[in-house]
């Protein structure tokens, strides 16, 4: 029994993941549990697969909690500390990060160093520090598999291949609810409408960075980390039907593509299991079914933070560290109605542009960083 923690597990991912593991009881057990502030949904994950321990990260909750579980053999915690030190306990076999954001990266850390395999939904975590979390993994000798569909996507097509020189990862994306809108359709966009995803059911935070572009721009920043792949050897595609979910171009002009019906589940049960597969009741993808597949390149003048992401991509340092807290800061001020969709990408482009640079950034970089654009994204978001 390969024994399981999940950091987010009230969210989408998490939520999934836990249906992957209910539906094998037999491979899997549910050792931690994480959430954020919702404290009803994790109750219930607690009395449904009894986990050894649960933790809410909002203190503020933990009287609800702990009161709830009090018959149960399940330890309660409190806090953001305790979300990062449960990853760490002796008996997990791996960790899976489901977190949303900057919170997602101390956890993945902690895992790292503690020797646990790391399942990675939470794509910030190499975004913001993607050289020292990407050491710490060769370090500790410890695998990243990757559970966003297009990264696992791509770990699959390299999967018999390592040896074979890679010549362009072509990262694949849905162009979100707004691809066939004009700047001036973009200027008029409500919160309720970007929060609406033609293929996939996502939180809310992804949700606005897919309607934004943000969300691929983050996606190539990961994978410049976990496939060692130059910003200028990775392609966006945008691909409206969800199909394809990356591809691989190697150095022969051989072009290697995974394919599947848009669920998450397929993408997390491969992390869990790897490198089984495990059997499961996903709709097929039935070919003839697919009239039209259709591919075209993204317009960064409509959708600026693709090449913001680029932009911090090329310099390196603390710059995706910016870029991710001023995303994180604009899109929650979008999401409260303070600000336009297109003063998302306003802001991050001053963040970018005010922020001291640091070249080599150590830990406590990253945290002043992140702390610093917030402080500043918050003023420009009022």
């Amino acid at each position: 029994m390969k024994q399981i923690a999940i950091t987010g597990s009230t969210g989408s991912i998490g939520v999934q993941a836990l249906e992957v593991i209910g539906a094998h009881k037999d491979l899997f057990e549910v050792y931690a549990l994480t959430a954020n502030n919702n404290a009803e949904l994790l109750i219930q994950q607690a009395f449904k697969y009894m986990p050894d321990t649960v933790v809410i990260a909002n203190k503020a909750k933990y009287p609800e909690v702990k009161e709830a579980l009090e018959d149960l053999p399940v330890k309660v915690w409190a806090g953001e500390d305790a979300v990062a030190q449960i990853v760490t306990a002796t008996p997990i076999d791996m960790v899976l990060n489901a977190l949303v954001g900057y919170a997602g990266l101390k956890p993945s850390l902690e895992a790292l160093r503690a020797g646990k395999p790391l399942a990675l939904a939470n794509k910030e975590t190499l975004v913001v520090a993607g050289e020292l979390v990407i050491r710490t993994a060769a370090e500790n000798r410890v695998p990243i598999i990757p559970v966003d569909s297009e990264h696992s996507a791509i770990f699959q097509c390299l999967n018999g291949e390592w040896n074979n020189p890679v010549e362009k990862l072509i990262l694949t994306a849905s162009g979100g609810p707004f691809f066939n809108l004009t700047k001036q359709q973009l200027a008029h966009v409500t919160k309720q409408q970007a929060l609406h995803h033609p293929n996939w059911n996502m939180g809310a935070k992804i949700t606005i960075d897919s309607a934004s572009m943000m969300n691929k721009g983050f996606e190539m920043l990961e994978a410049k980390w976990l496939f060692d792949v130059a910003p200028e050897n990775i392609d966006i595609v945008i691909h409206p039907q969800s199909i394809i979910h990356s591809m691989v171009q190697f150095a022969d002009g051989a072009v290697m593509a995974q394919m599947s019906i848009p669920d998450m589940k397929l993408p997390i049960a491969y992390a869990l299991s790897y490198p089984e597969r495990l059997p499961s009741n996903t709709k097929r993808l039935n070919l003839c079914d697919l009239h039209t597949l259709t591919f075209t390149k993204p317009d960064t003048e409509r959708f600026p933070n693709l090449a913001y992401a680029f932009e911090a991509a090329g310099r390196g340092g603390n710059m995706p560290c910016i870029l991710n807290a001023a995303n994180e800061i604009a899109v929650d001020a979008f999401l409260h109605d303070r600000i336009t969709f297109l003063q998302i990408s306003n802001i991050i482009e001053k963040a970018l542009s005010v922020i001291p640079f640091i070249a080599d950034p150590s830990y406590d970089d990253y945290v002043a960083t992140d702390a610093e654009t917030r402080r500043l994204t918050e003023i420009y978001s009022n």
